[in-house]
């Protein structure tokens, strides 16, 4: 047996975990005529939360050139549209891997 269909399994319960979750969220908003106001402010707190998930351990594990990155990319993105900016902070990180920093 190979071991690649050991993570078969592992792939179908994520992807069932995942669609479940989704799936779960629309049910339950779903029985409501109108968002409570409380409610409207977690959901809107959502996408901040993820995207601190996602920047803080590349900020904190990934070295001076990815922090330097996100700090210039997070300073953009009080000027710049969201792509301009990732493509800000790609540029310079790349910039900075090429000089060596």
């Amino acid at each position: 047996m190979n071991a690649t269909f050991g993570y078969v399994p592992v792939i179908l319960l994520a992807a069932l975990a995942t669609y479940a979750t989704r799936i779960g969220g629309y049910l339950i908003v779903r029985r409501f005529e109108r968002l409570p106001p409380r409610l409207m402010a977690a959901l809107d707190a959502v996408p901040a939360a993820v995207l601190s998930t996602l920047v803080a351990p590349a900020l904190i594990t990934g070295g001076r050139d990815a922090a330097i990155a996100i700090v210039v990319a997070f300073l953009a993105g009080f000027r710049l549209a969201p792509v301009p900016m990732l493509l800000l902070g790609w540029a310079v990180v790349m910039g900075l891997r090429q000089i060596g920093f």
